[in-house]
């Protein structure tokens, strides 16, 4: 699914700020969760210390009463003071209330049952003493059932310890169940926000990888194909702003291309007649020259020769910007086309007194003739233009795996490392050629590149310590598809 059918914000800002909140969600859904477990275990704790504390001063209320009921209870059997009993009465109505309060707390069954026991035995010596002081010597059975109602009231008190155990193995039972609660959210929550977090910069780059792509596309001169941004709504305007400034490029490129014809055009018209004029004084049609005037004869000549080089190099780099164009594909000897192109250039090779090492292998390649004709001349004429007088040049040319190779080297002042990624650019001329005396209008190169890419080939600038320039032409093995 194409991700233009997803919901975008209409913002890139709004973007990320969903992106933002749609990662924190799921970290914030487990914050909270755990703080509602810590709440619990606090609330838990303090309950559980709560009780623990009311069980135990009832519990020692209880001993310290029943104690007292126990002193007050002899003193009334052995006296009969009726004061007594009534100091006994107020004792038991504050163990009852005591002993109901207690009652009211989580106590364990066992804790229970010894205070229901407590609270009978004590209604039934209430009872008892209630009738009056007894007959002598019942006072040490009402002494033995005071000693086994103390006894209960202490194993009440002692039973606190597991009242207070049982609490804090709730609250460990509750410690165990947050941090396995946390534990499953860490293991879940979280790969699930990286999975968020990785979509969303997905979502975000994705349109800027697009804009990039554009740049870079029109940048390099690649005008064909619309230009399309998914995203948010800003985004996609930049895009269609984008893709209006590959329409214009495409109109002004065609509007140069036109302008370089028709002023080529028209200065070959008159140029021609230029040429045909001094080449009727070279031939002394007009009469017989002296030797100045020979001289002044022979510069228009080169003159005339040079300008139409640079008029027929402003043609063949408007047709070279045409990488759409069809080429004449047929099989090509590399080789025997070399030694053509060397042939053509043996009289400023001679006039520079330029040496040749050529070291070529027979290579047959499918391509346009006569655009790598105009390849390899562009490629030689640099090598002449900068060599120095009585210089070297060296042609390698040999078949490998991935296509054949043309090597093209001189031994001139090279490339400077600042030229090395402008070289191939229109009417750029390196700190070589500027500081030269030899000038040109820096399209050879330009020219020699747009063919080679036609030919889905590559060229490059090779970067090793050899003195001078080293150009490196590499053309695939298959041949290159028609356009159309």
């Amino acid at each position: 699914m194409r991700l233009h059918l997803y919901y975008y914000p209409r913002s890139f800002s709004k973007l990320i700020l969903a992106g933002f909140t749609l990662v924190a969600l799921p970290l914030i859904f487990s914050f909270i969760h755990a703080a509602i477990y810590v709440d619990r275990l606090a609330e838990q704790s303090e309950k559980a210390v709560y009780q623990a504390v009311l069980a135990t001063q009832g519990s020692r209320m209880l001993v310290e009463q029943v104690t007292a009921m126990e002193r007050s209870a002899r003193q009334f059997m052995v006296l009969g003071d009726k004061s007594i009993f009534e100091g006994y009465m107020t004792t038991y109505a504050k163990f009852r209330q005591t002993a109901e309060s207690l009652s009211r707390l989580h106590l364990d069954r066992p804790q229970r049952q010894e205070l229901e026991a407590l609270m009978e035995g004590e209604d039934a010596l209430f009872a008892s003493l209630q009738k009056g002081p007894r007959e002598p010597g019942t006072g040490q059975e009402t002494e033995g059932q005071f000693l086994a109602l103390a006894d209960l009231a202490r194993s009440i008190l002692a039973g606190n310890n597991r009242l207070i155990d049982r609490s804090v193995d709730v609250m460990r039972g509750i410690a165990a169940d947050a941090h396995k609660v946390l534990v499953l959210h860490g293991l879940s929550l979280v790969p699930m926000a990286l999975f968020l977090a990785a979509g969303f910069t997905f979502l975000i780059a994705r349109p800027i990888r697009q804009i990039d792509a554009a740049i870079r596309r029109l940048g390099d001169g690649q005008f064909s194909g619309g230009i399309r941004v998914d995203g948010p709504q800003d985004l996609q305007n930049l895009g269609n702003r984008l893709d209006w400034l590959r329409l214009r490029l495409i109109e002004l490129e065609e509007q140069r291309g036109k302008l370089l014809r028709h002023i080529s055009h028209e200065l070959k018209t008159p140029l021609t007649s230029i040429r045909e004029g001094a080449q009727l004084l070279a031939d002394e049609v007009a009469g017989e020259l002296n030797g100045q005037q020979s001289e002044i004869v022979r510069i228009l000549q080169q003159g005339g020769l040079q300008l139409q080089k640079r008029i027929d190099d402003l043609l063949s780099f408007s047709v070279a910007q045409l990488r759409d164009a069809v080429l004449n594909i047929g099989p090509v000897r590399l080789d025997r086309l070399v030694e053509r192109v060397i042939g053509d250039h043996r009289l400023p090779l001679m006039t520079k007194g330029l040496k040749l090492e050529l070291a070529t292998k027979e290579v047959t390649v499918a391509g346009d003739e006569e655009k790598l004709v105009a390849v390899v001349d562009n490629l030689l004429s640099n090598a002449v233009k900068y060599s120095p007088p009585g210089g070297t040049i060296r042609i390698l040319l040999e078949q490998k795996a991935d296509g054949a190779v043309l090597d093209v080297i001189d031994g001139g002042p090279g490339i400077a490392a600042a030229d090395w990624d402008r070289v191939f650019d229109a009417f750029y001329q390196g700190a070589a050629a500027r500081e030269g005396h030899v000038q040109g209008t820096g399209l050879g190169l330009s020219i020699a590149r747009e063919y080679v890419l036609a030919h889905k080939g590559t060229i490059e600038i090779v970067k090793d310590s050899v003195k001078g320039a080293h150009v490196r032409v590499t053309l695939p093995a298959e041949s290159p598809e028609r356009p159309g």
